[in-house]
């Protein structure tokens, strides 16, 4: 598993370069509001295409942005053509990439985005308004921002329900843990939805195991070298307490797994979420028992063609029904039972789209509590 420490060195490497441009004052210029919410320009001949987020060297990211490829290169373009703003997990520069990129392209903007943090999202929303741009967001926004409030520049948003499939991955865990004993959970950002679905998920499995603790749950931030200090700190807080692990992510679990090897540890039952190659690849090995796979490459490339296509005047996102505006991606477990078999379909052989089946493998329209 030399893949981990080299991903954990990576990570380290991404982060002083990120800290080494923002030093720089590597910022974003703020555009100005020529459109307010809901009144679109005309359509745009030729839009910016791009797509913001954390980083590309996590594998659920690349995938997205992979995704978001695809769809460019459907178009005709090269695949240069998409504009990457990469965030490092960063709220502030997120926003202010997409000021600056709002300012260059004089609005004429196509943006995918996932904001970072929920709270993140309505700045961002409202910036692309304003300058008579174009945005889908993933994953990440309150529950009071919708994008019928903003007329047609607001597009769409898609999240996964989370919960649910945490849950199932849950569940899984707890059987092998023998429906007792002592778990642990590495979750990601706290103010990010997905983390504080998949937390609730292990919560409501718990309700069925009386005989299982919840020893601790503290935020990793989606982050492998975060992760590995969260469990060496768990190990030596509860050594031989800890009986299981639940972790919000694949690259979570990829810390967890070096943390426990360190310390001697290799048959401790762990589960995670994204259906990263790599993870699905140790569930094959049965290092982890589950994982969640949630389409990344669809979902990069169908909110990058959402945003364009709306953009051009290819449909007009207010004449759709709500369950098109907000709606979920698509979800499949893996376990080892059937990983190599979903390796070969979804992995090795990436499935062509249809970028103009705008809403083909989703789920419905998000539902809020």
């Amino acid at each position: 598993m030399s893949f981990i420490k080299q991903y954990i060195e990576q990570e380290k490497l991404n982060r002083r370069n990120f800290l080494f441009a923002s030093a720089a004052g590597l910022g974003g210029l703020a555009a100005g509001g020529m459109f307010g919410p809901g009144m679109a320009r005309a359509a745009i001949a030729d839009p910016t295409i791009a797509w913001s987020y954390r980083n590309r060297t996590n594998p659920y990211w690349n995938e997205i942005v992979s995704g978001g490829e695809a769809f460019v290169e459907g178009l005709g373009m090269s695949k240069d053509a998409l504009v990457h703003l990469i965030n490092e997990g960063s709220s502030e520069k997120s926003l202010a990439d997409v000021k600056s990129l709002l300012a260059r392209t004089n609005g004429e903007l196509a943006l995918a985005i996932d904001t970072n943090d929920a709270p993140n999202c309505r700045p961002i929303v409202e910036a692309v308004a304003a300058a008579g741009g174009y945005v889908s967001t993933i994953w990440n926004k309150t529950d009071d921002l919708h994008p019928w409030d903003f007329g047609d520049n607001y597009v769409s948003h898609m999240t996964w329900s989370d919960e649910k499939p945490a849950e199932e991955t849950a569940r899984i865990l707890l059987n092998a843990m023998g429906g007792k004993g002592g778990v642990v959970h590495l979750g990601g950002i706290a103010s990010n939805n997905p983390a504080i679905e998949r937390l609730q998920g292990l919560k409501n499995a718990l309700k069925d195991y009386p005989d299982v603790e919840l020893l601790a749950a503290e935020p990793a931030d989606w982050d492998t070298q975060k992760a590995n200090q969260v469990m060496s700190g768990f190990l030596t807080r509860f050594g031989d307490e800890i009986t299981g692990v639940h972790c919000a992510n694949d690259t979570i679990a990829y810390g967890v797994i070096e943390a426990l090897r360190a310390e001697g540890i290799e048959d401790m039952p762990i589960v995670s979420y994204d259906g990263n190659p790599q993870a699905v690849q140790l569930i094959a090995e049965r290092k982890i028992l589950a994982t969640v796979f949630t389409n990344p490459h669809w979902g990069g490339g169908i909110s990058a063609s959402l945003a364009y296509h709306a953009a051009t005047g290819a449909f007009k996102p207010s004449d759709e029904p709500n369950e098109h505006r907000e709606f979920y991606g698509p979800t499949i477990m893996v376990t080892p039972e059937d990983a190599v078999e979903f390796k070969a379909k979804y992995l090795d052989n990436v499935p062509t789209y249809d970028w103009t089946d705008y809403w083909g493998p989703s789920n419905g329209q998000i539902q809020y509590k």
